[in-house]
């Protein structure tokens, strides 16, 4: 039966394979840009692609955006080393899409133009709405975007050996090349190829792990228990703990918290949420999650074969000595999987993935500014297509540089559970104010910007002074030399977006809005018949 072994790489280095299948997937991808640059010149085309994306198109670029560097990099790695508990990001990130075909998708394409704060401020006052739900998306975007840039810089840095520093900026210079030419249309088009390479790559090498074992994934198991690794100097076998809970999560509040995040984070991530204003129609959006489902669906099913089959076969000592997060794990074992042209071409899938997700949140970023902030706040509704397009591309710089900045600043950390982060924003800041504004005919105004703000920065302050940003990356330690917070909850979903709801519902009932109650009915009729939608 295979297990690990000393093995000799080709990672921080560059090889043939590497450089050719890296510079084919820009080549494509920028071409792919030439060509969308050349159809992009309205606000329409800018944000949303002109509308002309079909159900099955948006489903596989609503898989590709989801298919992320945590998914794919993260996930593999968390399983590698942290076993069984590391499926829990896995699980977490698909069930949440089941709620969004039915409670988000269609009202979202019926109510919105471009971001999802035209849902929550169809008939609230439009400013203070909209200055929130920027705030809100913003948040959530940096946090997402930050696992996206560790997770990039580490995989150029040990594709072509160059410092880790230089390798995010390489990666956010040729993310802005994207959004600022192509737009929509061209991310759109990116993540597609970059699904269909991805699920292809990930599939071919679960199949070549499950061969070594017979095809039985009992044996793999067994080789995982067999494998070893190294704490505190000490080496020994990983043994059953493996494959039992509590690698990760050993409080049930953190536990339930995270679960919260993974499952109810979906629905309030902007660039996701922007995928629904590129269709047609209602039933276009939902025929759409249907595909994003059943692929992300499949994909989730087979990445923990890989996050097993790198520790039974690469081994925790040498996948943590090449990132301590884990986020190598899955390069590695397709260069034991299939040697160095494998590894050339997983890491080129990686990198494609890492780029076209970057993208997404870029353009989601950019728009919640230039959209919702400088059209319908400062222009007060009267900007230019030209002026409104401009402002999208200095915000998409911007968001560009401090991208490239926190990723440099939250080195060394694993994906996945950056991205858990993330979504506990977004299920704090945006997630329950766009829901109580669909469904809920008390909601106000000051409702909505409470839910907003108490949800966002509650979320953001209480990351701070977790462990995982108080203990990492400030390196506050305890007397064990763990990481410690002023707060030992990991992810704060429970706390912070139990808080939203609870803020939008209390201010509402006690700040009356007489003119969004009479709108409400228009608002149905729109959400549900699509009458009136753009």
């Amino acid at each position: 039966m295979p297990t690990a072994i000393p093995m000799q790489t080709t990672l921080g280095s560059p090889t043939a394979s590497a450089i050719f299948f890296f510079f084919a997937i820009v080549s494509i991808t920028l071409f792919i840009t030439y060509w969308a640059a050349k159809r992009t010149k309205t606000t329409k085309e800018f944000y949303a692609a002109g509308r002309k994306i079909s159900a099955a198109q948006n489903g596989l670029a609503l898989a590709g955006d989801y298919m992320s560097a945590a998914s794919f990099l993260g996930i593999a790695g968390m399983v590698a080393l942290k076993g069984y508990d590391g499926m829990i990001y896995a699980t977490g990130w698909l069930v949440g899409w089941p709620a969004l075909m039915f409670l988000i998708a269609g009202p979202l394409r019926n109510l919105g133009k471009f971001t999802f704060a035209d849902v929550v401020s169809f008939r609230l006052r439009q400013k203070p709405v909209r200055i929130a739900s920027a705030i809100g998306g913003i948040l959530t975007v940096l946090f997402y975007t930050i696992a996206q840039m560790v997770g990039s810089g580490n995989l150029i840095k040990l594709m072509f050996g160059i410092p880790y520093e230089w390798a995010v900026v390489i990666v956010g210079g040729v993310m802005l090349v994207y959004v600022l030419f192509g737009g929509m249309l061209a991310t759109t088009w990116v993540q597609i190829i970059k699904a269909c390479l991805l699920l292809f790559g990930v599939s071919v090498m679960a199949i070549i792990v499950l061969a070594k074992f017979d095809f039985n994934p009992g044996n793999l198991y067994y080789a995982v228990t067999q494998s070893s690794e190294t704490v505190s100097g000490v080496t020994a076998r990983v043994g059953r703990k493996a494959l039992e809970p509590g690698g990760l999560v050993t409080s049930p509040i953190d536990a339930i918290s995270l679960g919260l995040a993974l499952m109810f984070g979906l629905l309030g991530l902007p660039h996701i949420l922007q995928r629904f204003f590129t269709v047609r129609d209602a039933k276009a959006a939902r025929i759409s999650v249907l595909y994003a489902t059943g692929c992300i669906g499949y994909f989730y099913c087979i990445i923990p074969i890989v996050g097993f089959g790198a520790c039974a076969l690469v081994g925790r000592d040498v996948i943590a000595h090449f990132d301590k997060g884990g986020n190598m794990a899955a390069p590695l074992l397709a260069e034991v999987l299939g040697g160095t042209p494998f590894l050339g071409f997983i890491a080129a899938v990686a990198f494609a993935t890492i780029l076209a997700v970057v993208a997404g949140l870029t353009l989601a970023g950019a728009s919640a500014y230039s959209h919702d902030v400088y059209v319908h706040v400062i222009k007060r509704g009267k900007a230019t297509e030209q002026e409104a397009v401009a402002t999208a591309k200095k915000a998409t710089v911007v968001f560009g540089i401090c991208a490239i900045l926190l990723g440099i600043l939250f080195k060394g950390q694993n994906v996945a559970f950056m991205v858990g982060l993330a979504f506990a924003i977004a299920c704090s800041a945006n997630f329950p104010a766009l829901l109580l504004s669909i469904l809920w005919k008390r909601f106000t105004t000051a409702g909505a910007v409470c839910a907003i703000l108490v949800g966002a920065f509650l979320s953001v302050g209480m990351i701070i002074v977790s462990p995982t940003v108080w203990g990492d990356v400030f390196g506050h330690k305890g007397p064990d030399g763990k990481p410690i917070g002023l707060i030992a909850l990991k992810n704060p979903a429970i706390v912070s977006m139990t808080a939203s709801f609870v803020a939008g519902w209390l201010v509402s009932l006690v700040t009356k809005e007489q003119r969004a109650e009479d709108l409400f009915e228009n608002e149905k009729l729109r959400t549900y018949l699509g009458v009136g939608a753009e």
